[in-house]
């Protein structure tokens, strides 16, 4: 079976996609992937063939940060919102061009299409030109549902959640319909999302139930077009795993900060917040640098900085862990048995957040509104026993990584197979 996986977006956005890829290769078939060009190396490196398409995912994900930072804290600024948010806009047209005619390329002769969460519009315009089916692979729940905030009505959230996915594609829709004209398909008849669902496309959920009480039931009407799987990650250790793992060693168990791929306005200010919140609290810190540059900020002793590390090896020997509130970061937290802070920043982020406090093993905050004094309020919160008790006790309902990598791909080859041969 030839497969085609779409994955734009930042490293944490990829490596799903990565990790389905790798197994489908390993059962034997034709796999290959679109990716944002400055990730081309890394899934080559996991000894998958890969294309480039769109802009570099890190431009665009500091464009994304600054509008919704503006929107946040600046909201009166309009007109610097607007500016913002065109060239979001723009942007997000380029990619949608670029990964279709990556794919209309990749996808001749494919049995199987698999998008990413981000950018499902390319994907499901050249499934619809091939004729061909498609899987969704989403790391949260994107269609709409009534179990996002449990505060909220549940016909609300819905409600909105279908709304949101109306107004975005109206906002796209001329950029959109240019792709379609492209390939000689007639405009789009409503969301992509929506347009996927009632093409019958399997939509893996590769993430946990226990995340979203109530959720599988709510969608049990899908008959199945909506399997829950647990998150994918890659666990894959690295040469300073061990070195790290020493340093934990030697003193007592430290706190794990890290803020993803999309780096902080100022790393020096950063070691400092986080330096001087572990001092006061007696604690040790371990920051994984991600995107952000530490290399030229002194360090105290109490503090560590490492480039890369495994979370799966890690997370186990941290007392918590802090961190921007990626989905793959926070299923390794979960797993790892540890309670968990989400200083986040994107605006999927705090959906995560959300969850730690429904779970009651953690809390959340906007990165941009965290200071010493918040910081230290929040780690004293998630360091008290129950926090601890609760996240050990959610650990054991996680579904294993290896479980769910293979969950995935039995899921893909039964939906892939009938439809091949048909």
């Amino acid at each position: 079976m030839k497969v085609v996986l779409a994955c734009y977006g930042m490293r944490g956005d990829v490596d799903p996609g990565i990790v389905v890829g790798r197994e489908l290769l390993r059962r034997g078939h034709d796999v290959s992937m679109a990716v944002a060009p400055n990730l081309v190396d890394l899934v080559q490196a996991a000894g998958l063939p890969a294309v480039g398409c769109g802009p570099d995912s890190r431009l665009v994900a500091e464009t994304q940060r600054k509008y919704w930072t503006s929107l946040s804290r600046t909201p009166w600024r309009i007109r610097e919102r607007n500016t913002v948010g065109a060239e979001v806009h723009k942007q997000t047209t380029r990619c949608w061009q670029e990964m279709a005619k990556a794919l209309t390329t990749l996808a001749d002769g494919a049995d199987l299409l698999i998008a990413g969460p981000i950018f499902e519009q390319p994907v499901i315009t050249v499934a619809e030109f091939y004729e061909i089916p498609l899987v969704a692979l989403h790391f949260f729940p994107v269609r709409p549902h009534g179990r996002l905030l449990r505060f909220v009505p549940a016909p609300v959230t819905r409600r909105a959640m279908a709304i949101n996915d109306w107004v975005t594609w109206r906002a796209m829709r001329n950029a959109e319909d240019s792709m379609r004209r492209d390939l000689g398909l007639p405009n789009a008849s409503g969301p992509g999302s929506r347009r996927i669902t009632e093409r019958g496309s399997l939509e893996i959920q590769a993430y946990d139930e226990v995340c979203f009480p109530g959720l599988a039931d709510e969608w049990a009407v899908w008959d199945g077009q909506r399997p829950f799987i647990g998150s994918l990650t890659m666990e894959s250790p690295v040469d300073t795993d061990q070195e790290v793992l020493a340093w934990i060693a030697d003193g007592t168990p430290p706190i794990y900060f890290g803020f993803g791929s999309i780096g902080v306005g100022s790393a020096a200010d950063t070691i400092a917040m986080i330096s001087a919140a572990c001092s006061k609290l007696g604690e040790r810190a371990l920051v994984g640098a991600g995107g952000t540059d530490f290399s030229d900020v002194a360090l105290p002793e109490h503090v560590k900085v490492v480039g890369t590390m495994d979370y799966a090896t890690v997370f186990p020997a941290c007392r918590a862990v802090v961190h921007h509130g990626g989905g793959g970061t926070t299923a390794a937290g979960l797993r790892a048995g540890v309670p968990t802070l989400i200083l986040w920043t994107l605006p999927d982020q705090p959906l995560w957040g959300a969850v730690v406090r429904r779970l009651k093993i953690g809390t959340s905050r906007r990165f941009a509104s965290t200071t010493e004094k918040t910081l230290i309020a929040d780690l004293r919160r998630i360091l008290a026993a129950p926090y601890f008790a609760r996240a050990s006790a959610i650990a054991t309902r996680m579904t294993k990584p290896a479980d769910s990598i293979v969950a995935a791909a039995d899921r893909i080859e039964s939906f892939a197979s009938p439809q091949c041969a048909g």
